[in-house]
């Protein structure tokens, strides 16, 4: 079940707000359509109560708001828009990421696959879906943690008959097992065929709030198309001999002022009479109008008696729905009176139990006074980050491989520093670690180095283009598991690389000059350890800065900024001569620690001392520090704001 009440969104510049103390509810089993016209406020409704707006109001699902929900994918499945996938990235893929954001088994995006139609289809990139394929793929992602409630932004806008048939029929059967279902639409007829329960709003208030039976009698009710030259007289003799015989007829004259739709009548009647009077008639047509939610709300009230106007009939007749004077639900104030009730009550009402407190200490209660300017606001609603994924490892790892891009990269920079070690071992003159690692003079760095430094900038910056994990948000989460796996998972990357580049640069060589030329160095630890730093601390540059600025060309910058502009601040300082050495450090460092680890690793610890003290090595070192802390710093803001 799902209880919105007192929703009121933010004023912008002084215009009114969207919503304005909008209270309905959602039963389970049932599927609630959200009606409205274009601009009245449903997307923003529904963006309140997923707590992706500021405003006031609550919205319970089954008793508890949203930041109190522990998994919130497991209690409420959301389709606002398209698929925010990567185009590259396959349904089949875009699921298994989803099922390690969502913690459920990859093996559950097979399941849906098969469910929504697209078995065959796993495989299939999703820039090249179609609009119901890709309706479909959403719909799947929606049902990934098979959440109890559902909450569906115009689902079946631009499908076909066909297409929007099968997606009702779908949530039909989601509500069927018992979940709740609510979705926005603007058609009626859409709503009146497909929904139980229907929530008419208008200008972000509530106008009605009907089953589905009472909003095809009171908003889709049939009526007489007639256009005549005279459609004036036309209306006058129809409402006189109406009264005349004691029925509830309605003309209404429409736009057109020689277009008249007749409600309560038939075509016969209206021949009839026009034929008796001799009016010409240019149409004649039965239909299934619209009446519009104010007119629909006030056809929903019981008929009130009225005098006759003929002197024949003195006792009261039956006015037609929808006359002037009727007072529309809700008063001026912003109340909602609801029109009829819900097609399933919730359980609470059934049992007779409470309603379960709301976090200001208020009772949920799931109709509003209709004098609601006597009650006490409702408590503030507060724009909240989007949630971690529940397996961070394993969601970086399939964002990573999931697209066509690493392979791409990896690719090129083993492809350009082979090319690039053949030719600088053919002059003689360069230095061995400078040939493996393909390091020219020209170059600020090596092509693995920037080929990591892409990759962990692509880390944040795919992200942030295709937020998968903040669908709506238009922010990635800044959680510590989130951010500790992509370090992981872009260190793994760049020292995997590394590897590949350092033995497919001596296999070359050794197969185009000889066996002679590549021979191990007598520092090959203290160059191996500054080869790994180097490509780890560009991979960490890059993916930071882009999670700093939510760029992918930021994380870029940020890496060619550490040769191209650090180096040469720190060569630029003024030396002086050093007294003293760091000689015996790594021995020191073991009497400090807690934990004594063995001899053999002073091997490792003097290497990366040296690093970390050359030009590049501080450079890379000053810069990740700036951008951890820049990052840790925007982190704390996001969260303060929010």
């Amino acid at each position: 079940m799902l209880q919105a009440i007192g929703l009121t969104s933010t004023r912008h510049r002084g215009r009114p707000p969207a919503v304005n103390d909008l209270t309905f509810e959602a039963g389970s089993g049932c599927v609630t359509a959200l009606l409205g016209p274009a601009g009245s406020g449903k997307t923003s409704a529904l963006r309140l109560m997923l707590e992706l707006e500021p405003g006031r109001g609550i919205t319970y699902f089954r008793g508890r708001p949203l930041h109190r929900v522990a998994q919130p994918a497991r209690e409420v499945g959301v389709l606002l828009g398209d698929v925010p996938g990567h185009p590259s990235r396959t349904a089949r893929g875009q699921l298994r990421m989803l099922c390690a954001a969502a913690g459920v088994s990859a093996s559950r995006a097979d399941d849906l696959l098969d469910a929504v139609g697209l078995a065959g289809l796993g495989d299939q990139r999703i820039g090249t879906l179609s609009l119901g394929m890709d309706r479909r793929l959403a719909l799947a992602s929606a049902l990934l943690a098979d959440p109890h409630t559902l909450i569906l932004d115009e689902p079946a806008e631009g499908l076909s008959a066909p297409e929007a048939d099968w997606l009702h029929g779908m949530l039909r059967a989601h509500a069927d097992r018992g979940g709740t279902v609510l979705y926005t639409t603007e058609d009626p007829k859409e709503a009146a065929r497909t929904a139980g329960h229907v929530v008419t709003i208008d200008a972000g208030r509530l106008v009605a709030d009907q089953e589905g039976r009472d909003f095809s009698r009171t908003r889709l009710r049939p009526r007489v198309a007639v256009r005549s030259p005279h459609a004036a007289r036309l209306a006058a003799i129809v409402r006189r001999e109406a009264r005349a015989a004691r029925r509830s007829v309605e003309v209404v004259t429409e736009a057109s002022s020689n277009h008249l739709s007749v409600y309560g009548s038939s075509c016969a009647e209206i021949g009839d009479t026009a034929f008796r009077h001799g009016l010409p008639v240019h149409q004649l047509a039965d239909e299934v109008g619209d009446t519009g939610p104010a007119r629909a709300a006030r056809a929903a009230r019981p008929p009130r008696p009225v005098r006759s106007a003929d002197p024949a009939h003195p006792a009261d007749s039956v006015a037609a729905p929808g006359l002037p004077g009727d007072r529309l639900p809700g008063d001026a104030r912003g109340g909602a009176a609801h029109v009829g009730a819900p097609c399933a009550a919730s359980a609470a009402e059934k049992s007779g139990a409470a309603p379960e407190a709301a976090a200001d200490g208020t009772k949920a209660a799931v109709r509003m006074p209709v004098n609601a300017a006597r009650a006490p606001l409702p408590p503030p609603i507060r724009r909240r980050s989007a949630r971690g994924p529940l397996r961070p490892v394993r969601y970086e790892l399939r964002r990573l491989f999931g697209v066509r891009t690493t392979t791409l990269i990896v690719a090129v920079a083993l492809v350009a520093s082979t090319a690039l070690s053949v030719l600088l071992a053919r002059n003689g003159r360069t230095p061995l670690p400078n040939v493996l690692a393909a390091w020219p003079s020209l170059l600020p760095l090596p092509p693995a180095a920037l080929g990591a430094g892409l990759l962990g900038a692509l880390s944040f910056g795919d992200e942030f283009r295709y937020p998968a994990l903040a669908a709506g948000r238009g922010a990635v989460p800044r959680r510590l598991g989130l951010l500790l796996a992509k370090l992981a998972v872009s260190a793994g990357v760049a020292l995997l690389l590394a590897l590949l580049v350092v033995l497919a640069s001596a296999e070359t060589l050794r197969l185009v000059y000889g066996g002679d030329l590549v021979r191990a160095p007598s520092n090959a630890v203290s160059l191996a350890v500054s080869w790994a730093g180097l490509t780890v601390g560009c991979a960490w540059a890059g993916l930071l800065a882009a999670g700093i600025f939510r760029v992918t060309a930021a994380g870029v910058a940020a890496v060619l900024a550490v040769p191209v502009l650090i180096v040469p601040l720190i060569q630029m300082m003024p030396k002086a001569p050093t007294a003293r050495s760091m000689r015996g450090l790594p021995g020191r460092l073991r009497e400090l620690a807690w934990l004594q680890w063995p001899h053999e690793a002073d091997r490792w610890v003097a290497p990366a001392v040296r690093v970390v003290t050359h030009p590049v090595g501080a450079a890379l070192t000053l810069s990740l520090s700036v951008l951890l802390c820049a990052y840790l710093f925007t982190s704390l803001r996001s969260r303060v704001r929010w």
